[in-house]
């Protein structure tokens, strides 16, 4: 990206591609069924962030109960969710930021340190959910946190990694924009 600069049409929009994936991640964790399922037979405990579900016995009915009757169930799900809002905000910012010719880099900055304060609010959600969960609701068998918890926490990774790429790329702004003058290691005879 840095040889061609971001004018060269491949690399210009990887960034916001990579953020766009994280908007992806995050709706897959907000909307799963998988952040707690129970690992051995009988399964009868599936959680999502919104609710608990079991079943008396396999193959029976699912009762479901909210999580957002208890405090930290509505705090785990109001701090995930204001950390994904930063997330998809980011990236409508990414793609103003590189669909504008000439870039700005102190825009490009502002939208790490913003992914920081995300990654923050979702990894907030992230740790109180399970310290929570496994202390206040009964649990039956052996559980794990699973596929959709997952996502989550791809997303909380994504953000923290996209958040160093947005405020270091503006280090490379004459390289970028191909203002400085390529050094050569060899001289011809």
């Amino acid at each position: 990206m840095v040889k061609y600069g971001l004018d060269y049409t491949r690399c210009r929009w990887i960034l916001p591609l990579l953020l766009g994936i994280g908007v992806i991640f995050g709706i897959i964790a907000l909307a799963g069924r998988g952040w707690l399922e129970s690992q051995t037979l009988p399964y009868v405990h599936q959680a999502s962030l919104w609710e608990s579900c079991r079943r008396p016995e396999q193959g029976g009915d699912w009762n479901c109960e909210s999580l957002m009757g208890y405090a930290w169930g509505r705090a785990a799900a109001a701090t995930y969710l204001v950390g994904f809002l930063l997330l998809v905000i980011c990236f409508a910012l990414a793609i103003i930021a590189f669909a504008i010719d000439t870039l700005r880099f102190n825009f490009i900055r502002g939208i790490g340190g913003l992914l920081f304060v995300a990654a923050v609010f979702s990894i907030m959600g992230l740790v109180i959910y399970p310290v929570k969960f496994s202390t206040e609701i009964e649990m039956t068998g052996v559980n794990m946190f699973s596929w959709a918890y997952g996502f989550g926490w791809t997303t909380a990774i994504m953000e923290i990694c996209l958040g160093f790429f947005f405020c270091c790329l503006p280090n490379y702004e004459d390289q970028i924009l191909g203002n400085v003058k390529p050094t050569y290691f060899y001289s011809s005879p």
